[in-house]
């Protein structure tokens, strides 16, 4: 039987009895009704998995004891960033989950000169915190022991100002020079790759881009949607230069 994972942030070692956070306290205890003397899986993001036993469930405290330490390796070898343009509500959620269940490694939502979701600093930084939670949730369905980084919204200046020099840069682009079928990507090479929001990249956006590196690819011949165009890039790269064989 697949035991529950349950993410937690928190130092976790074999041996320590670890309270639960109400999150997952609530999620063991009222969703799943597991009860005391049940195993369940830890982890914090660290690359292990924590295996432990329930040894205490209350209405406000559900305690666990770790009993051994697993290492966990199922990060893609590809090192894939994704650069998106913030989409609306459950978009951007289905986005960020399926993302991490194919192996990205980072994500830093942005916002550009046509994005229609704009935040105020209080509402930004509530959607950062519930970015992070759907990623980590993510992690606890496919297995991953590494939780991607979820960088906080920024604009589409700030956040290419703020990129490591080098990787391989693209967008996604029906006229762009690079084909897919012919690309290449050296060894250990990040790979960033940017989509835009709903509204699409505007005119000074695709300047910015391509002033920060970025190159056109094609992928198709068919113009796609803020969700479906990253998640399709990242599954066809992931498939050629990646893990997903």
């Amino acid at each position: 039987m697949r035991l529950t994972r349950v993410h937690v942030d928190a130092d976790l070692a074999a041996g320590r009895e670890v309270v639960l956070p109400e999150g997952p306290a609530t999620h063991l205890a009222r969703v799943l009704r597991h009860e005391v003397g049940d195993a369940c899986v830890l982890f914090n993001g660290d690359g292990h998995d924590y295996h432990g036993r329930i040894v205490a469930l209350g209405k406000r405290e559900v305690r666990v004891a770790i009993e051994s330490v697993q290492d966990v390796e199922r990060e893609s070898p590809l090192p894939l960033v994704l650069l998106q343009g913030i989409a609306r509500g459950e978009k951007m959620d289905l986005i960020l989950q399926k993302a991490t269940e194919l192996g990205v490694h980072a994500v830093h939502p942005l916002w550009s000169q046509r994005s229609e979701v704009k935040l105020d600093e209080a509402r930004a930084e509530k959607r950062h915190a519930h970015w992070r939670s759907v990623v980590a949730s993510a992690c606890e369905q496919s297995g991953r022991a590494r939780v991607p980084e979820v960088s906080a919204p920024r604009s589409l200046a700030a956040t290419l100002a703020a990129l490591p020099p080098g990787g391989l840069r693209l967008i996604l682009d029906p006229d762009g020079e690079l084909a897919f079928a012919t690309l290449t990507v050296a060894t250990e090479a990040a790979v960033l790759l940017a989509i835009g929001p709903e509204g699409g990249w505007s005119p000074l956006d695709r300047q910015q881009l391509r002033d920060a590196g970025f190159q056109g690819l094609r992928l198709g011949p068919r113009i796609l949607r803020t969700e479906t165009a990253g998640l399709a890039a990242i599954a066809a790269l992931q498939a050629k230069f990646g893990d997903l064989a």
